[in-house]
């Protein structure tokens, strides 16, 4: 027989143990939720502090170099943040599309060789797109050596022009794409970076979210921070990611490497 529910006499004590346990349920049901999902950065001022997430879409592929990836993969676990990295791209269990990169905070294309178009070969028009999309809606690109070069007007579109190499630029000391260890003012402190072949910047003044990083010995813009749509692109000449093996391979004594972690520096300038 069904009874109205009025008419059910539940004593004072019962109703406040009811009401303590639906709360109790509620409050463990969201706190599983938060350290399953990590949580998006959108609205970070300042440095990431530790116990903070991220969210990290790393490129690899053709258009990347055998190690390039893996060492991005790395520098970003050093930094001592919760992070969620995932490898993407043509030829990974996650391609680059609207959906996937939807999932992450940022995304990274890592350096390469030399060959700009056959680069961006691999991502064709329909993925770069995609990135640009991602950063327009709020997302974050970070394009290093190659990366940087692929942000250019007539490939991701990310800038307003196509980069050029700093080698043999008037004042710079490398002459030739091998390998070496340069110094550049990083926001006021001398530094030595890895650079392989990497471009030079432009500065843009009418960007409200234009940052200088870092500028190569002759003056030239190395790294900086640009706005793109509700997004923020950060592109680098030089490699803030290189480990010691980078140096090693090359033959660079440790009086030429750096004293601090850039890369850590460089994520750090998203969020400032």
């Amino acid at each position: 027989m069904f009874v109205p529910i009025n008419h059910i006499n539940i004593p004072m004590s019962g109703i406040r143990l009811m009401l303590f346990l639906l709360i109790a349920i509620t409050l463990a049901s969201c706190t599983k939720s938060r350290s399953a999902i990590p949580v998006p950065m959108e609205n970070s001022k300042g440095n990431l502090n530790k116990g903070d997430t991220i969210r990290v879409a790393i490129y690899r592929g053709i258009a990347s170099c055998n190690r390039c990836s893996q060492t991005v993969k790395s520098a970003i676990e050093k930094m001592g943040f919760i992070s969620k990295i995932d490898f993407v791209g043509p030829n990974e269990q996650i391609d680059i599309t609207d959906k996937t990169l939807s999932r992450y905070d940022i995304y990274v294309q890592p350096g390469g060789g030399q060959d700009i178009a056959g680069a961006f070969g691999d991502l064709d028009g329909v993925r770069a797109v995609a990135i640009r999309n991602f950063v327009a809606r709020g997302g974050r690109y970070l394009g290093l050596c190659m990366g940087a070069y692929l942000a250019g007007v007539s490939y991701i579109g990310l800038i307003d022009d196509d980069l050029d190499s700093e080698v043999k630029r008037p004042g710079f000391p490398v002459r030739t794409i091998e390998d070496a260890s340069v110094v550049v003012d990083w926001q006021g402190h001398e530094e030595y970076i890895f650079y392989q072949d990497g471009p030079y910047l432009f500065p843009k003044s009418n960007d409200h979210q234009f940052l200088k990083i870092a500028t190569y010995e002759n003056g030239d813009l190395a790294i900086a921070r640009y706005a793109y749509g509700k997004g923020l692109v950060i592109l680098t000449g030089p490699h803030p990611e290189a480990d010691n093996s980078w140096f090693d391979d090359a033959e660079i004594p440790s009086t030429e490497r750096p004293t601090r972690n850039l890369f850590k520096d460089i994520i750090n300038s998203f969020y400032q």
